[in-house]
């Protein structure tokens, strides 16, 4: 690219001259126009009269201004940025190739190109310029360039094709060629793998996607500067990531025993629904963004569990949304798919639902769900109110005593609880304010006689 005798021609409707790296934000905008039309290149060094005064290049500038342009575009814009010569000085010069996805915001705002200019684009322009483009290209379902038919594990899509078959009927052949299958799956694109068949299928996904990994940590006691108990950061295509992250989990949290009268077998219960767990795993991985560098992350604590899922919740949700009826958008629909087809999740919108359900099935306060502004948490609550628990805080016997009334009865009153171990009154409203003290009960009621209190959800 002969820098000069671009600069003498001067800008036109695919080249943009800028003469700072400090104008990052005018360089976004020129990216969100040459994304919504046909490309273009951005020159950081010259001027458009013809000069070339060179920008200052450190170590980490090419970096800087890349991630800037992704972290600011969405979808993530990912431009060639270079550093190219001019006699003693150097130039940075960005390509953009025109975006299959369209249109392309900067900053909350898309631009388009006129002739020389960079102008925002009206809402009426953006719903034409979105039925033009055929709509969002998910990550998932775009083509892995630098992969092949190669790179796909042939044992692996034979496993899924048995196991979807049996699960939900799949029709598609356990011996179709593994080109035909990904095809009908609609994994593969000018004969090329998307890169939800490389998650799904891959030989080695993490060689793609190295942020493509769930992090699973146990720390001791309830904070993250806790002693970390046990640490493993699980790979492989996202099949065998599910399976092995649950075997983590089950390897740090407890399992009961007891024999029941009448039964010869031993009953066994874990302190998490496996169906929660399950379900909660299943959406991080399929739901998460693949484009951040941020990892999935399990972590286990004395008193709970939490699923960070890097991303974020679909436009106009909040995370209330996920407790009531809602349809179900996948972040990565390809992915999801493919765990629906062998019964991993279900596809109608109805899985953080069912969590809270086995939850509170199981005697569980309600899971929490939490947008930090990067990851969607979802965290599950161990029982407040199990022996271990209750040994710490120093009850009587009827704190204790009430405790298990209250299982089966919900509620008491002052007055209930005094008549139901011929206390006085004093020594009801005492016993009583030490387990509200403790966060053990919550009261209820406007007023004196209307107070009653209940065990928290």
């Amino acid at each position: 690219m002969d820098i000069k005798e671009l600069t003498h021609r001067g800008e036109s409707q695919s080249l943009e001259f800028k003469e700072s790296l400090k104008l990052k934000d005018e360089i976004g905008e020129t990216v969100s126009a040459f994304s919504n039309s046909d490309g273009g290149t951005i020159i950081v060094g010259a001027s458009d009269n013809g000069g070339v005064p060179g920008v200052d290049i450190g170590k980490n500038t090419l970096e800087e201004l890349a991630n800037y342009i992704k972290r600011n575009t969405d979808p993530h814009i990912f431009p060639s940025v270079k550093i190219q010569e001019v006699g003693r000085e150097s130039v940075v010069v960005v390509e953009v190739k025109g975006s299959a996805e369209k249109p392309v915001f900067f900053k909350n705002h898309a631009y388009k190109r006129v002739g020389k200019t960079n102008q925002m684009i009206s809402s009426s322009e953006l719903r034409k310029l979105a039925k033009e483009s055929g709509g969002r290209v998910y990550w998932d379902e775009r083509v892995c360039e630098d992969a092949d038919l190669e790179d796909i594990e042939e044992e692996k899509v034979r496993w899924f094709l048995k196991e979807a078959r049996h699960e939900r009927g799949l029709d598609i052949n356990e011996s179709s060629s593994v080109e035909d299958a990904l095809l009908r799956l609609k994994l593969l694109k000018a004969e090329k793998p998307t890169n939800g068949a490389v998650l799904l299928f891959g030989r080695d996904p993490q060689r793609k996607f190295i942020q493509s990994e769930i992090k699973c940590i146990r720390f001791k006691g309830v904070g993250v500067t806790g002693e970390m108990i046990d640490l493993r950061t699980v790979d492989g295509d996202v099949f065998d990531q599910l399976i092995e992250a649950e075997k983590f989990i089950f390897n740090n949290i407890a399992l009961s025993a007891w024999i029941e009268d009448g039964k010869i077998q031993r009953q066994e219960r874990w302190e998490y629904p496996p169906k929660a767990i399950r379900e909660a795993l299943a959406n991080a991985i399929s739901h998460r963004d693949y484009e951040t560098t941020s990892r999935v992350q399990v972590r286990i604590f004395d008193d709970r569990i939490e699923f960070w899922n890097p991303g974020r919740l679909p436009e106009g949700w909040t995370v209330e949304t996920l407790r009531h009826v809602h349809e179900s958008i996948p972040g990565n629909p390809s992915i999801a798919k493919q765990f629906f087809w062998v019964r991993y999740i279900e596809e109608v919108g109805t899985g953080t639902n069912k969590i809270i359900e086995w939850c509170i099935d199981w005697g569980l306060p309600e899971p929490e769900f939490e947008f930090t502004g990067t990851s969607l948490v979802v965290t599950l609550w161990k029982s407040k109110l199990n022996e271990e628990y209750l040994n710490t805080l120093g009850l009587n016997e009827r704190q204790r005593e009430a405790i298990s009334y209250m299982k089966e009865h919900k509620k008491i009153t002052s007055k209930e609880y005094a008549e139901l171990f011929s206390i006085t009154d004093r020594t009801a409203r005492n016993d009583l304010k030490s387990l509200l003290d403790k966060k053990i009960l919550i009261q209820r009621g406007t007023s004196k006689k209307s107070t009653y209190y209940e065990l928290p959800a």
